[in-house]
């Protein structure tokens, strides 16, 4: 059984990467798709349009942004049949979700991270 990891997708490839999955909604800036390495783009996952630019990556608003975000991992069709092929991609080996933000801590990525971790462990209890 296969781990979920972060990473920035201009940090440099690795084989202990496992499949290597995009989730922002736009491509990240001066990367190419080849340098990338990606196994797929699951855009779809990420922050609604009208929530990412509300939210704008100001540390002030995360704590807000984290729960209208986990609000929409919850009850969007299209994200949770995401969800469903991620988690079973770790049955596979690793999973390493891929962003482009600059900050480490406060991005989506985490909260999506968070939220993957809790269903993996709902499944186990």
């Amino acid at each position: 059984m296969g781990n979920f990891f972060l990473k920035r997708v201009y940090e440099p490839f690795d084989d202990s990467d496992g499949f290597r999955i995009l989730v922002d909604r736009l491509w990240p800036r001066g990367i190419s798709k080849e340098a990338a390495r990606l196994t797929a783009w699951q855009k779809e996952v990420a922050p609604s349009p009208e929530l990412r630019k509300w939210f704008c990556h100001k540390p002030e608003l995360f704590e807000e942004f984290r729960a209208k975000y986990i609000e929409e991992l919850r009850t969007d069709e299209q994200k949770l049949s995401i969800f469903g092929e991620l988690i079973q991609l770790t049955s596979e080996g690793n999973v390493t979700l891929l962003y482009g933000a600059k900050d480490p801590v406060y991005n989506h990525a985490i909260v999506l991270l968070e939220e993957l971790n809790r269903i993996i462990e709902e499944v186990k209890a």
